[in-house]
C-alpha cells in the first residue's frame, strides 16, 4: 500500500539498541532505475523510530519534505511490505544537480526515538546516476506526481490550436518582452474558462516548474486544481492540458505541455489482476496522426522483466490495436502480500508495484516516452487465523500456537481479565509471549502460561478432573501504518489433578463445629446450610461463626440454631445434625454435601430458675416437617412461645401458671406440664414434648431426656435449689436485719433475739413453709454437740423457763408471700453447761418442711404448726422436701451492771 510521503515514519516493534554507525553499513542501498534514483532503507535498523527525509541542494541547504513538497518537486516514499523504505527522485526532481548526462541527489535522513525529532541522528546519503537520452517528449505517472518534460525545439503547436486560442497570446507578449529567457507563464485550459498563472503563482498553488539547457518539465500534484478527470475507452484519466511560455533571446515560444495519467483500469477476476491502459488517446495526442509503436515494456519495481521472466511468473502482456493489458496471477513473484483490517477483522492484501513503458511516434512530436507507476493493492481478503493448544500437561504449562502471520505484524500487549499490559509486562505474570519466523516470509507467535498463572480460570468437571481455561487477548499492530487487530484466545485443557473438599467434625455441649480442607477445586464454591450462603457479614443475624484462612473453613453453629435438624429426643440427649453442601459460585448446582451427627445434653433446653420461672425450649423434628413452631402451646393452650425461629419455639413462665401441676416427695417439689401441637380440627396433639422441674433442697441435677418409639417426646426433670435463709433482726419490728459484717452479734442474757426464716425460691404461692426443729450449737456445725433445743417438732422447748414467741407475719412491701416466712423471739435464756452459764459464741440452726397452701386431710404435720409429742414421719403420709438454715454467730455475755449506761465494747 502506498504511502506518498511519511514525514514521521513511526516503526512500531522492538526497540534496537545498535547505534546509527553500528548499522550504517547496511542500512541503505542505491539504485539507478529508469531516470529515478531509486534507494531502499532497511526496515529492521528503523522499528520504533521516527524518520525524517529533506532533499539538499547543491548550496548545502536541506529541505525537509512533507508530503506537498514531495509531490511539487518530484520525491516519492513509499512502504514496500518487504521490510523497506523506498524513497524515489526524479532526475529533474527540484533539487537535483544536472551536469554533462548526470544528475546527483543528495538525501538527508534524520532518526530519533521521539515525535519532536529531539536527539536526532542525522545521515547524508548523495548519489548520481546518468539519464538515457532524452525523447521529444517524456510523459511520468508517479504514484504522487505527474510529469511532463520537453524539449525546447519542439515543433510548433498545432495551426488549428494555435488559431483557436489567439489570446493565450496577446494576453502573454507585453509580459514576455520584459522577461527572462526561461519559463514565465502557464496557462491551463479548461472547458469552462482558461487560467494563467505566472511562474510564482503556479509554485504557490503546487505545481513544479524546471528547465535545462534543452528542456522545460512541468509536474502537478494529482489533487492540483486544474486537473480534469476524462475518460478514454472506458478508463478514468486524471488530466491537465496547458501551454507553458518561456522566452528565449528575443522569441517568446509555447509549447503544449498537456500531461494524462490512469487512476482506475484495474480488475481482478479469477484470482488475476488485470491491468488495462488506452494507447494513442485524446488528452495526450491532440493534433497527431500516424502513429506507430516503437517499444513496449513491463516490469516490477522500475526493473524490466524479459519474456523469460514474465513466463516464468507466469504475467501475461497484451499489445492490442487500442490498449495495452497486463494479467498478473494474485500471489504471483514480483509483489507481496501485506497485512490489513477490515471492520476488526484480520486479512490480507496482495500488492504489486508495476511500470510500463509505451513509446511511439507520431507526426507531432516525433517519440513520446509514457511511463506510467502503478502501485496496485488487491481488495482486501479475510485469512483465518489458527489457534493451536499444545499444552504440555506433565509440566502444567499452556502452550498455545496463533498464526500464520506476515512480518509486518508485532504483538503489542495482552489482555487478561479486562486488564491490558504490554508484553513485557505480561511476562512478569507468567505470560511469555515470542515468534517463530519461517523461510516464506510468515510468523506465529507462542504464548506460553503456567495453569497457575493469574488469570488462568480452574473448573472442576467430575472425579479427578479440573478443567483450565485460558482467556486472552492479543493485540497487534500493522506496520507501518499502525492500524491494530485483535486475535481473542480461549483455551481449554482438562487435568487429573482435583483434590476435592474434604471435612471433619466434632461437637461439644452447645455447638457444631466443621472444619473443611477447601482442596484446590472450591475457587469458586460457596458454604450453604438449609439454603443459607455462610457469609462472614451474615454471621451475627444467624449465631454462627466462619473463618476462611484460604486452606480451610471453620464453621460453628449453635444446638439451638434455625440452620440444625432435630432427629429425635432420647433418654440420653437430643440428636440433631447439620448438613452444609458446597455450592457452584455461578450455577448454584451442589458440589459437594458434607453432614455431621452429635447428640446433645439438655441443658439448654429446660431451665428451672430458682424463682420459679422455667423457661423451656421445644425443638421441630424432621419428621413434623408441616410444624409450624409459632402454633406450640402449653396445656394451658393460651401460653404461646414468646420466642419462635424456624425450628424451635421458646417459652418462658412461672411453676404456678400455665397448667403446670406439682407433686412433692421427701426432699422435692415436682413441676410437670406439656409442649403440645395441634393440627386444625383435631384435639389429639400429634407432638407432645413433657418436662419435669424439680425443685430440691440445696441440690441440682441435669436434665435428662426419654422418648418412646412413635409417641411424643418428654423432658425428665430439671432441676432447681429451694433457697432458704434464717437471719437475725435487730428489733422486733423485723425491718433491719443484722449485715454480714456486723457478725458477730454481741447479746447478753435476757435480751431478745429475733429470728426470720425465709423460703427464698421458688416464689410459688402454692408453697408454704413450716418450721421443725431449732437449736443452737457453739460451732458452725449443725450436728455438732453440746445442742440447746429452741423449737421441737414447730413447738416451743418446755424445758426452758423462757418459751419462745412465735410472731405473725403480714404481707408488705418486702414480703410479697407471708406464707414463705416464720418469725419467732428467744427470750432469757440462759445456757448452761452443768450448773455454770456459758460466756461463749454460738450459731443457731432451724429445719424446715415445705408444704402445700392447700394440704390433704391426711397430712397432718401440713395442717398444724405445732404437734408436740410426735415426730413428724410418724404424723404425715405424705412425703415432703426438708431443709436447714443456719444463722451467723452471736456472742452471749452475762449482764454487766457496773456497765449502764457505758458504751460496751465487743471483746
Amino acid at each position: 500500500m502506498e504511502l506518498g510521503l511519511v514525514l514521521r515514519l513511526l516503526l512500531i516493534g522492538i526497540l534496537i539498541s545498535e547505534t546509527w554507525t553500528q548499522v550504517a553499513s547496511g542500512l541503505m542501498s542505491s539504485e539507478c532505475l529508469k531516470n529515478f534514483l531509486h534507494l531502499t532503507l532497511s526496515m529492521e535498523h528503523f522499528k520504533d523510530k521516527y524518520l525524517s527525509f529533506s532533499a539538499v541542494d547543491q548550496f548545502g541547504t536541506a529541505w525537509e519534505l512533507d508530503e506537498a513538497l514531495a509531490s511539487q518537486c518530484g520525491y516519492t516514499i513509499t512502504y514496500s511490505s518487504r521490510n523497506s523504505i523506498v524513497f524515489r527522485a526524479s532526475a529533474l526532481s527540484c533539487h537535483s544537480h544536472v551536469e554533462k548526462g548526470v544528475f546527483t541527489v543528495t538525501v538527508q535522513i534524520k532518526v530519533s526515538h521521539a515525535p519532536d525529532m529531539k536527539n536526532a541522528t542525522t545521515h547524508l546519503k548523495s548519489a548520481s546516476c546518468p539519464y538515457v537520452l532524452w525523447s521529444p517528449r517524456e510523459l511520468v505517472c508517479e504514484t504522487n506526481y505527474m510529469e511532463v518534460s520537453v524539449r525546447r525545439d519542439v515543433p510548433q503547436t498545432e495551426e488549428d490550436f494555435i488559431l483557436s486560442e489567439p489570446e493565450d497570446w496577446i494576453l502573454s507578449f507585453p509580459k514576455a518582452k520584459a522577461g527572462e529567457a526561461s519559463i514565465w507563464q502557464i496557462v491551463f485550459h479548461q472547458p469552462e474558462e482558461k487560467r494563467a498563472l505566472l511562474v510564482s503563482d503556479a509554485w504557490s498553488a503546487g505545481y513544479g516548474l524546471n528547465t535545462t539547457e534543452t528542456r522545460i518539465l512541468l509536474r502537478v500534484p494529482y489533487n492540483a486544481a486544474q486537473i480534469q478527470l476524462v475518460k478514454a475507452q472506458g478508463i478514468t484519466f486524471s488530466a491537465v492540458t496547458s501551454s507553458t511560455f518561456y522566452k528565449q533571446q528575443w522569441m517568446i515560444l509555447m509549447v503544449d505541455t498537456a500531461v494524462a495519467c490512469p487512476v482506475d483500469g484495474v480488475n481482478y477476476t479469477n484470482k488475476t489482476i488485470i491491468w488495462t491502459v488506452p494507447k494513442y488517446f485524446q488528452a495526450l495526442c491532440a493534433g497527431a496522426t500516424g502513429f506507430k509503436d516503437v517499444l513496449v515494456e513491463v516490469g516490477v519495481n522500475l526493473r524490466k522483466l524479459s519474456a523469460k521472466e514474465m513466463a516464468s511468473r507466469k504475467y501475461v502482456l497484451s499489445n492490442d490495436l487500442n490498449t495495452i493489458t497486463m494479467k498478473i496471477p494474485i500471489g504471483a513473484e514480483g509483489g507481496s502480500y501485506k497485512t490489513s483490517v477490515s471492520s476488526g477483522r484480520h486479512g490480507a492484501k496482495y500488492s504489486i508495484s508495476l511500470f510500463l513503458e509505451h513509446q511511439w511516434e507520431d507526426n507531432k512530436w516525433g517519440l513520446t516516452k509514457y511511463t506510467i507507476i502503478k502501485e496496485i493493492e488487491t481488495p482486501f481478503e479475510q485469512a483465518e487465523l489458527a489457534v493451536t493448544n499444545n499444552s504440555n500437561l506433565s509440566a502444567r504449562l499452556m502452550n498455545v500456537t496463533v498464526g500464520m502471520f506476515l512480518m509486518d505484524v508485532e504483538l503489542v500487549n495482552l489482555t487478561v481479565e479486562g486488564t491490558t499490559v504490554t508484553v513485557p509486562e505480561a511476562i512478569q505474570h507468567g505470560y511469555l509471549t515470542y515468534e517463530i519466523q519461517y523461510a516464506n516470509g510468515s510468523k506465529v507467535y507462542v504464548v506460553q502460561v503456567p495453569f497457575d498463572a493469574p488469570g488462568i480460570k480452574k473448573e472442576y468437571i467430575s472425579g479427578d478432573t479440573r478443567q483450565y481455561t485460558l482467556n486472552v487477548t492479543l493485540k497487534f499492530i500493522i506496520l507501518p501504518t499502525s492500524d491494530t487487530f485483535a486475535v481473542p484466545i480461549i483455551t481449554v485443557s482438562a487435568v487429573k489433578d482435583a483434590v476435592l473438599p474434604s471435612a471433619r467434625g466434632f461437637c461439644d455441649e452447645n455447638d457444631f463445629h466443621l472444619i473443611i480442607a477447601r482442596g484446590n477445586v472450591d475457587q469458586n464454591w460457596l458454604p450453604f446450610i438449609s439454603d443459607q450462603h455462610l457469609m462472614p457479614e451474615a454471621a451475627q443475624k444467624y449465631y454462627y461463626s466462619l473463618s476462611d484462612n484460604g486452606t480451610h473453613w471453620a464453621v460453628s453453629v449453635p444446638f439451638l440454631s434455625s440452620l440444625v435438624d432435630y432427629k429425635d429426643i432420647h433418654i440420653s440427649g437430643v440428636m440433631a445434625s447439620l448438613h452444609l453442601t458446597l455450592k457452584d459460585g455461578i450455577t448454584l448446582a451442589n458440589r459437594k454435601d458434607f453432614s455431621i451427627s452429635c447428640r446433645f445434653p439438655p441443658s439448654e433446653l429446660i431451665q428451672c430458675l430458682p424463682n420459679g420461672t422455667v423457661v423451656i425450649t421445644a425443638l421441630k423434628l424432621v419428621r413434623l416437617a408441616d410444624l409450624d413452631t409459632s402454633l406450640l402451646v402449653l396445656r394451658d393452650r393460651q401460653c404461646k412461645p414468646s420466642l419462635v425461629t424456624k425450628k424451635t419455639a421458646t417459652f418462658k413462665f412461672n411453676v404456678n401458671t400455665c397448667g403446670t401441676s406439682r407433686k412433692f416427695n421427701s426432699t422435692s417439689i415436682t413441676y410437670e406440664n406439656d409442649v403440645l401441637y395441634f393440627r386444625r380440627g383435631n384435639d389429639i396433639p400429634v407432638y407432645q414434648l413433657k418436662f419435669v422441674c424439680v425443685y430440691t433442697i440445696k441440690r441440682s441435677a441435669d436434665v435428662q431426656y426419654e422418648t418412646k418409639k412413635n409417641l411424643p417426646s418428654s423432658i425428665k426433670p430439671g432441676f432447681g435449689s429451694l433457697d432458704l435463709s434464717l437471719k437475725l433482726f435487730k428489733e422486733k419490728s423485723y425491718s433491719e436485719p443484722y449485715q454480714e459484717l456486723e457478725y458477730p452479734v454481741v447479746k447478753y442474757l435476757r435480751e431478745a433475739l429475733y429470728f426470720e426464716v425465709e423460703l427464698l425460691q421458688p416464689a410459688d404461692p402454692r408453697l408454704e413453709l413450716n418450721l421443725e426443729d431449732c437449736w443452737a450449737t457453739n460451732s458452725q456445725s449443725q450436728d455438732s454437740l453440746p445442742q440447746w433445743p429452741i423449737l421441737i417438732n414447730g413447738c416451743e422447748n418446755s424445758e426452758e423457763s423462757y418459751r419462745t414467741v412465735f410472731h405473725k407475719v403480714n404481707y408488705s412491701h418486702r414480703v410479697k408471700f407471708p406464707q414463705h416466712l416464720k418469725r419467732f423471739e428467744v427470750t432469757m435464756f440462759t445456757f448452761v453447761q452443768g450448773t455454770t452459764p456459758l460466756q461463749m459464741q454460738l450459731y443457731f440452726h432451724c429445719s424446715v418442711v415445705i408444704c402445700s397452701t392447700t394440704p390433704l386431710p391426711s397430712d397432718v404435720i401440713c395442717q398444724r404448726r405445732c404437734n408436740p409429742g410426735k415426730h413428724r414421719l410418724d404424723r404425715s403420709a405424705e412425703a415432703h422436701p426438708q431443709g436447714q438454715v443456719s444463722s451467723g454467730a452471736v456472742l452471749i455475755r452475762k449482764e454487766n451492771t457496773a456497765s449502764k449506761g457505758r458504751t460496751i465494747k465487743d471483746v
